[in-house]
């Protein structure tokens, strides 16, 4: 039996790799990417861990190479989502009531897993499977999710340490207790790390989860429940259950031991599932947990103060880095009248560096968007700034399908605050720019307040401290994270927990104790030392 005392450090974050040419990890990588090219595995869903095949099954393909076959899933039913809920049931009280150092211990081997053995494994499926390049990868699939993973057992021994004060006679503690049924976990296609911490922080805390990845992201996944299996997550604490969304969350929605929901997508997805919620409270043992991250319309404000080339950096990477499809990705910048020939120039000018093709060629900056759905609607919307009197195409503009999913790098500069690219989540490679006049900045300054729902993230730009921090306070709800002279992406775990609200999501933070604490159910405890045995008050006696 353990008694000791015990917290994890704070770690340091997860060192990103260089693979430079020749180097150890540049050979391992290329060794997989050749393998995994090389195959066509079977994906069944994994359910109180054992492989079940349903027969009805689906192909994985990579974006870039559509006509390319990584593998064929088994698409879940009603009935394989009834076996995942019971299996976590029946996993639930073993699981809860086991020491929190033990859980964490096994995250933590989880974590190198990943750094070692696994990380060319994980790298290689997350580049074929959601077509990210290497720097993308490592940044996302290898880094993030171990800082993910090592920072949350720092993070859960600093919660389960906030306990009240006790007083004379008396002993007061708090027990953070795990929800009382299972976790609903829907991962997106974008970030592995994301994948993994959707259903790693719950597990944490005691709680079992019922899984859904998002189809496009199905191979990488798969090897991530792989790893999970090898460093001891015990069978039926996490239900790997591809399959169409509407079948498993009618399920699951139905049952009343549906306790939380951890989710990363769409605002329109959300919003289904807290009606689904909603409309099934009364079904439910407790209100159960809603945690969404939902996505954005990030912007770029710059002050005329800016200095021309960071901003068309920072518009350049935020826009174009995994495609734009980010939920934080730069999509709209008000830029002043002064600077926008030279900062456009300047994107124009990185733009004819770059290349965009395969992920297994390292020279290529942009790779494919992530399907055919996703490819369709952000053309829609190149279209729609084509032949509008509102807007024109001032950079790329250009797409074709034919092969792999591919949108050039796109600028649209509006003269409509309000163009639907402007305001609308696009999740591609597409940047909206209003240019306004120098001397209407306060008039933009709201307009970037109060055009979109969204408040996820947001960045401005200005040497002007003073002016900077005005426009920040002036712009305190557009973003539940804020950058100043740098791109609205690439929060770091341990460093900006991240999330946003307003339409954005609920602001849970993931990468942090915020997050944690979604997942339990405090009980608070006294204990009396000795119990009175006079009914009186003292000035009755």
């Amino acid at each position: 039996m353990k008694n000791a005392i015990f917290s994890f450090p704070l770690p340091a974050n997860e060192p990103v790799k260089t693979y430079l040419k020749g180097s150890p990890e540049r050979e391992a990588l290329e060794a997989e990417l050749k393998k995994q090219s090389s195959q066509v595995i079977e994906i069944p869903l994994i359910i109180g861990g054992k492989e079940v095949r349903t027969g009805n099954t689906g192909k994985v393909v990579m974006p870039h190479d559509h006509q390319h076959v990584l593998a064929t899933y088994h698409k879940a039913g009603e009935k394989e989502v009834q076996m995942a809920i019971d299996a976590a049931m029946a996993a639930h009280k073993e699981w809860s009531e086991l020491d929190w150092t033990v859980r964490a211990t096994i995250l933590l081997k989880i974590a190198d897993l990943i750094a070692g053995k696994y990380r060319a494994v994980i790298n290689a499926s997350t580049m074929l499977g959601q077509s990210k390049n290497i720097y993308q990868s490592e940044i996302d699939a290898a880094c993030e999710l171990i800082d993910f993973l090592r920072y949350n057992a720092h993070f859960a021994g600093k919660l389960y340490g906030f306990q009240p004060k006790s007083a004379p006679g008396q002993i007061n503690s708090v027990e953070y207790r795990a929800l009382e049924g299972f976790v609903f976990a829907l991962s997106p296609f974008n970030f592995t790390s994301i994948a993994c911490n959707l259903n790693m922080s719950p597990i944490l805390m005691g709680n079992v989860t019922v899984w859904k990845p998002a189809t496009t992201a199905i191979l990488s996944n798969y090897y991530l429940m792989k790893v999970f299996k090898e460093a001891g997550v015990p069978d039926g604490v996490i239900n790997f259950l591809p399959g169409p969304g509407r079948v498993i969350g009618d399920v699951v929605f139905n049952s009343k031991y549906m306790a939380g929901v951890h989710f990363t997508g769409s605002n329109a997805t959300f919003n289904t599932l807290w009606k689904q919620a909603a409309n099934n409270l009364e079904k439910y043992i407790s209100y159960p947990r809603l945690v969404g991250e939902t996505g954005g319309k990030d912007f770029i404000f710059v002050h005329p103060s800016a200095c021309v080339k960071e901003v068309a950096t920072a518009a350049f990477c935020g826009a174009f880095e995994f495609q734009g499809q980010k939920c934080s990705a730069a999509s709209r910048m008000y830029v002043p009248a002064s600077l926008w020939p030279a900062i456009l120039e300047g994107i124009k000018e990185q733009r004819a560096e770059i290349t965009m093709g395969d992920v297994c060629d390292p020279s290529n900056f942009v790779n494919a968007v992530i399907d055919e759905a996703s490819f369709d609607n952000i053309v829609s919307y190149i279209e729609l700034a084509r032949n509008s009197k509102d807007a024109k195409i001032v950079m790329g503009g250009k797409y074709d399908k034919s092969k792999g999913y591919f949108v050039h790098p796109t600028v649209i500069e509006t003269t409509n605050p309000h163009f639907k690219s402007m305001v609308e989540e696009i999740f591609g490679p597409v940047l909206t720019v209003y240019v306004y006049k120098d001397e209407e900045m306060d008039k933009a300054v709201e307009l970037c307040d109060n055009s979109t729902i969204y408040g996820l993230t947001g960045a401005v730009f200005g040497r002007d401290r003073m002016a900077v921090q005005k426009i920040a306070d002036k712009l305190r709800y557009t973003a539940g994270n804020f950058y100043i002279n740098d791109k609205p992406t690439g929060a770091v775990v341990g460093m900006q927990p991240f999330g946003g609200s307003r339409a954005s999501g609920t602001n849970d933070k993931a990468g942090g104790e915020f997050n944690l604490i979604r997942w339990t159910i405090p009980r608070t405890i006294k204990e009396t030392l000795v119990s009175p045995t006079d009914y009186r008050y003292s000035y009755m006696k």
